[in-house]
């Protein structure tokens, strides 16, 4: 197993369960459309949720150009926390209840993004994150459009993933409890889409991987 990449990013807490390698991050931050933003500033500390998005080594977030929030974030260290849940465990005792579930943990500073083209490119991925090849099919942001929106990338160099997986540990006591027990699948999906008005006629969009039903074996 890989090693953490700082002690704050240590899972302490069920070690086990830890997860460092830059693949299973990643594959956790490609899973997902949200994440949420913890930071503290003069007002307190505060958790947003936000649209979020990798690209190469980085995590990308946007907000106003004009927004507090964007001019916090450039301005001190944050915690970006995602989380999946895979499935409920169900347990004999309600003490050994759980969840299968992938998450991660990224702590750092954003930076700006502000040549032009590069925010172009990562924007394409953005759009493209949200449904796979619709980037070359609309009309992309105009440089008014670029230019009013702050494009903010967080490294994740300081990160680390916590996964659950199985099925359900309960003591050998409780093995005899007539209840049913074990693990109840769940997953985020896509539902049909509803069209704009004169649009019907189009082809329908794709759905990003995290919104397709899949079977579980």
């Amino acid at each position: 197993m890989s090693m953490p990449p700082s002690s704050r990013t240590t899972v302490r807490r069920k070690p086990q369960r830890a997860r460092y390698a830059r693949a299973d991050i990643e594959a956790i931050v490609d899973g997902t459309l949200i994440c949420h933003v913890a930071f503290a500033d003069g007002a307190g500390v505060h958790s947003l949720p936000m649209a979020c998005w990798r690209v190469g080594d980085d995590l990308y977030v946007h907000a106003a150009s004009n927004s507090r929030i964007a001019a916090t974030l450039l301005a001190g260290e944050c915690c970006v926390s995602i989380a999946l849940v895979d499935g409920l465990v169900l347990a004999r005792a309600a003490f050994h209840h759980s969840m299968n579930f992938r998450s991660v943990v990224v702590y750092g500073q954003f930076v700006a993004v502000d040549d032009p083209e590069t925010a172009k490119t990562v924007y394409e991925a953005f759009v493209d994150h949200v449904s796979p090849g619709r980037s070359v099919q609309v009309r992309g942001p105009s440089p008014a459009e670029i230019s009013g929106t702050r494009l903010l990338r967080l490294p994740l160099a300081e990160a680390a993933a916590k996964v659950r997986a199985g099925g359900v540990e309960d003591s050998r006591d409780d093995m005899g409890w007539p209840v049913w027990a074990g693990v109840v699948p769940v997953a985020m999906r896509g539902l049909p889409p509803l069209p704009d008005p004169g649009s019907a006629a189009y082809p329908q969009p794709v759905l990003p991987a995290m919104c397709v039903e899949t079977t579980v074996e």
